[in-house]
């Protein structure tokens, strides 16, 4: 195949504004200017013949053009990195770069991955977490665990864990809650998603009082109030069990909200590397397991 007097320079910057979504974070990465970056986009339109960005003021806004070269360049990236490390030293080491909801990443996946790394121990896995808001591509990450109802555009997904929500509460509070209407008395530490009350309310067949508790982005921020007496929080009980087991939570009232899961999810239109294939193999057999215990 005949190869065309390949722009390497502005095609490795595209990818990085693509990714960053703006020019500044780009530069930052690639430790030029911001002109520069602006520079090299320029030239390689004008090389294509095409525009690959609208500036917005949120932004880059991506071209059609732009959205089908991208994960071309990505893929070729990597796969030269990957020859890279093996040629300089680092043979058949992978690096996987994961982003996962932080209270998942505590009350779920950190406890087991020594076992990811003791069976895996020729991927470089690399967790950052988030408060369930992340973009994979323009993070530079390779998959990412969230949670939510298992649909995201452009994503493809795999059920790991079912998430039901269920009041938590100090033993302090929990000594005094008989009835689900004596929650009407109580803080109600409420999630951005404002729901999940009036739903679990309506799973008892209660009214749901007014709610004018403090809102969190953190269901971990949220059990550290309740444990202290701050309140009572609706929270995915399986990502607390340790502190059910020893007592510094207690949960109140059996009935549960079936809200959400947590999902493993990648881009569609990315072919999965072996180290995204060994952790994916490695989640769905862990998380099923997991499931078969709490049903025994």
């Amino acid at each position: 195949m005949d190869r065309p007097d390949l722009p390497l320079n502005g095609l490795r910057v595209f990818e990085t504004a693509y990714r960053q979504g703006s020019f500044t974070r780009a530069a930052i990465e690639l430790r030029i200017t911001q002109a520069a970056v602006s520079h090299q986009v320029a030239r390689l339109e004008d090389r294509l013949g095409v525009g690959l960005f609208v500036r917005a003021s949120g932004g880059l806004v991506p071209t059609d053009e732009a959205r089908a070269l991208y994960p071309v360049l990505e893929h070729g990236f990597d796969a030269m990195a990957r020859t890279l490390d093996r040629i300089t030293g680092h043979r058949d080491i992978e690096t996987l770069k994961i982003g996962v909801v932080t209270t998942f990443a505590v009350g779920w996946l950190l406890p087991r991955l020594p076992e990811f790394r003791q069976t895996h121990p020729m991927v470089d896995l690399r967790i950052s977490t988030n408060n369930n808001r992340v973009e994979i591509l323009r993070e530079g990450l390779d998959m990412a665990i969230r949670y939510g109802a298992g649909s995201w555009t452009g994503l493809e997904s795999d059920l790991l864990v079912e998430a039901p929500l269920a009041p938590l509460c100090a033993p302090s509070i929990a000594d005094y809650l008989t009835d689900p209407k004596h929650l009407g008395r109580e803080v109600l530490l409420r999630s951005y998603r404002s729901d999940e009350w009036p739903r679990w309310f309506a799973e008892v067949g209660s009214f749901c009082p007014p709610l004018t508790g403090p809102i969190f982005d953190s269901s971990l921020a949220m059990a550290d109030i309740a444990r202290e007496g701050g309140g009572v929080a609706l929270l995915p009980v399986g990502m607390f069990t340790r502190q059910i087991a020893d007592g510094r939570l207690v949960q109140p009232f059996s009935t549960v909200l079936s809200a959400g899961s947590y999902f493993l999810t990648w881009p569609a239109d990315r072919p999965l590397t072996p180290a995204m294939k060994d952790f994916r193999r490695w989640l769905r057999a862990v998380s099923s397991e997991s499931a078969s215990r709490a049903t025994d």
